[in-house]
């Protein structure tokens, strides 16, 4: 049984509160049970550098924790980003970009920023779901001002985490869990169930073929779960 009394196939407590932020294009608070992150995408009519010419958008994402997110003060990232917040705001970016056609987005860029204000475990996929919803209305904002058609997202998208845990296959893992699992996996999929991206690792010893698809099966369950969370939030059938 899981300390939290949940099922092995249950997600924590979800909440996602679209318009957070009144000054962002698009802004989500999202919450995956203790885990909050505020979520705000923030329009520029602008590309990199190295796109421009191409007629193309770019969607890109930061990532940062708050000092005291977590049990212990986290130290502010004043220089440089660390590489775990590297690669976690890349994982971001990555994600949200694969379900948008950038084509219709031409020179305009849209940054995700996932501000996490309480971590509880779970702070990527929270913030991929939550920035998924952000991207979302400054998308809808972007086709009432008539800088784009029509909106260029093709479909929902999200995250969520499975792990091994006490040799069991659960879904959507707090701190306590992840901190102990044997086995840690990110899922990213799509609303149609393609694969995104997949992060697993082995904590202790190897796990089998079995145990993967296990996994997945829970993923898969999940986010089909947070993605009719996410319409339901935004208002979309």
């Amino acid at each position: 049984m899981r300390h939290s009394n949940r099922q092995k196939n249950q997600l924590r407590e979800i909440e996602l509160i679209p318009g957070f932020n009144p000054y962002a294009e698009g802004s989500c608070l999202v919450k995956f049970g203790g885990t909050h992150v505020i979520c705000t995408a923030s329009v520029e009519e602008k590309v990199p550098a190295w796109l421009k010419g191409q007629n193309k958008g770019w969607i890109t994402a930061e990532y940062a924790m708050l000092p005291r997110s977590a049990q212990t003060r986290v130290p502010r990232e004043c220089k440089k980003p660390s590489g775990r917040t590297q690669e976690i705001q890349r994982l971001v970016g990555r994600s949200l970009r694969s379900v948008v056609d950038l084509e219709q987005m031409k020179d305009i860029s849209i940054c995700i920023d996932c501000d996490v204000i309480q971590a509880d475990g779970g702070t990527r996929v929270a913030s991929i779901t939550g920035g998924f919803v952000a991207l979302y209305q400054a998308m809808e904002k972007l086709v009432e001002l008539k800088k784009v058609k029509q909106n260029p997202i093709k479909e929902f998208v999200a995250a969520v985490s499975c792990d091994i845990y006490d040799g069991e296959a659960i879904l959507d893992v707090d701190y306590e869990e992840d901190s102990n699992s044997q086995v840690d996996m990110n899922f990213v999929m799509t609303e149609s169930g393609k694969i995104v991206e997949i992060q697993g690792t082995a904590e202790g010893e190897p796990f089998d073929e079995s145990q993967f698809y296990e996994l997945l099966e829970l993923g898969k369950q999940g986010i089909a779960q947070l993605i009719a969370k996410q319409k339901e939030a935004l208002g979309v059938k």
